[in-house]
């Protein structure tokens, strides 16, 4: 996430804020130049700008040019809680709010987000509760199903400890099956780079419920962390790659951060490979995380990232860095 400040006042200002603490202008983010906007004068003034239908629904901030239209990214959320399920729309608006930042990311990256309007199997989100019948958060030919009850954090952190987990958030979920809606759109039209995905990877036509069956029947093999960056991702070669993609997205927005706030990073790896790409980044990386886990342990905390960068996880992360960046430059 890159630092945005209020206009007028040049206090900092972050993300999710609709008002400058200092000054009190109103702020909002506008999709098209993925900027925060200052509105001195309030909504409707002359800058045009007006607040996303579901700026209360869904705390969105978010601008729009007409009255009572929905964002880019509201747009694309086409199941919600109803209007009288109090906990669920408490749920949703945590869910929204992650959602946002991955679109913001996504189009940091410059990778296409297209809706089910604008292309067969677009993007769409179903956000729902499970309190009345289940839900399986996932995805389907372009549609990213999300079990609200990963909002709550009680539920969530259960859940968590429930699958032996060490990491679990809505961020994370999103990141995760926005991979699956990806693998389509940056490696299976490019017969080149689909051979190398199945050399890294494997062979994505295994039998997806054949090996499901066998993951939670068998649990993942012993030495699993030596060719993935987690247990899951053992269980199918898309759940490899969806796993790798949100660890790069991880990586990718982390970085970000950390540069646009002036943290120096040392590089781990010294000299030419430090130079080489993607490469450099995982150069800074990986003591970036040593510190980072350092200070939550500091904290009394738990590691904040709790996985390991071996070498072959750093081939399949290359990879998608080479699919993004192909991707972003043939629309460029």
């Amino acid at each position: 996430m890159r630092v945005f400040t209020c206009s007028v006042c040049h206090q900092l200002v972050f993300f999710e804020n609709t008002q400058c603490v200092r000054c009190g202008s109103f702020l909002g983010f506008d999709p098209d130049a993925r900027e925060i906007v200052t509105l001195p004068r309030g909504y409707g003034a002359d800058e045009g700008w007006h607040p996303c239908a579901n700026a209360t629904v869904a705390q969105c901030n978010w601008l729009v040019r007409e009255p009572g239209a929905l964002c880019p990214s509201c747009t694309l959320t086409r199941t919600r809680p109803g209007d009288g399920d109090g906990e669920g729309l408490e749920e949703f608006a945590v869910a929204e709010s992650a959602k946002r930042r991955l679109l913001f990311e996504l189009g940091e990256l410059g990778l296409p987000v297209e809706g089910a309007d604008e292309r067969e199997n677009g993007l769409v989100f179903d956000l729902l509760s499970s309190e009345e019948q289940p839900v399986t958060t996932g995805h389907a030919d372009g549609v990213i199903t999300l079990d609200l009850a990963e909002a709550d954090d009680a539920d969530r952190v259960a859940r968590r400890e429930q699958m032996d987990e060490p990491y679990r958030t809505v961020l994370g979920h999103f990141r995760h099956e926005i991979g699956h809606y990806y693998w389509p759109i940056v490696v299976e039209p490019f017969p080149e780079l689909l051979e190398q995905c199945r050399d890294l990877f494997g062979d994505e036509r295994e039998d997806y419920g054949a090996a499901l069956e066998r993951h939670y029947a068998q649990g993942p093999p012993a030495d699993w962390s030596r060719e993935h960056v987690s247990a899951y991702a053992t269980m199918h070669p898309w759940e490899d790659w969806a796993e790798t993609w949100a660890h790069y997205l991880h990586i990718s927005a982390s970085m970000q951060t950390a540069a646009a706030y002036g943290l120096q990073m040392p590089m781990s790896q010294p000299g030419e490979a430090s130079q080489w790409g993607f490469r450099s980044t995982l150069d800074a990386w990986i003591p970036f995380t040593i510190a980072m886990n350092a200070i939550n342990r500091s904290m009394g905390r738990s590691d904040l990232y709790p996985f390991v960068i071996t070498a072959a996880v750093i081939d399949k992360l290359t990879f998608v860095d080479r699919c993004v960046k192909a991707t972003a430059n043939a629309r460029a």
